[in-house]
């Protein structure tokens, strides 16, 4: 059996890794289930732009690999899950602490493990919307998935 890390385990690592301790990103919470995931990115040297807000390059990674990981996680190993293209909206400048919350409707799993089951490609796509301290939108980020049922796993597979 392949090694499944746990959404705890991710947070520590994560918070660890170069590229979001440089940038001064924070993963705060991560469920047990990876159904909802909470993200910090606060205001330092290291990303702040010319004008003292948030450099755009980090409010897009804070948001960037969040739903294909909860994807992964939630729909298992069987699944194919990949970013397919993303999309930002810059609203206002962010200052201080901004964050994101990731949310996955357990609904929307049992439709995608539904329409994934013949093995046809899904092009799902959610939202996140980055806000500062105060609550008031900095950003918004659309992100595209492709999710589509691994060809071993799909029906009439033969067995491995």
């Amino acid at each position: 059996m392949a090694f499944r890390m746990t959404a705890r385990l991710f947070r520590h690592l994560i918070n660890w890794w170069p590229p979001y301790r440089g940038a001064g990103i924070r993963v705060t919470a991560i469920s047990p289930d990876w159904h909802h995931v909470r993200v910090e990115l606060r205001a330092g040297l290291r990303n702040r732009n010319l004008f003292g807000s948030h450099f755009g390059g980090s409010l897009y990674a804070m948001a960037d690999p969040f739903y294909v990981l909860m994807l992964h996680h939630a729909l298992g190993p069987d699944y194919l899950v990949w970013d397919q293209a993303a999309e930002i909206e810059f609203l206002q400048p962010g200052r201080g602490t901004v964050s994101a919350e990731f949310h996955l409707d357990p609904q929307q799993l049992e439709r995608l493990r539904r329409e994934a089951a013949d093995g046809a490609k899904l092009l799902p796509a959610y939202r996140v919307e980055i806000r500062d301290a105060r609550g008031e939108l900095v950003a918004r980020v659309q992100k595209h998935l492709y999710v589509r049922l691994k060809p071993r796993a799909r029906p009439g597979a033969r067995p491995d």
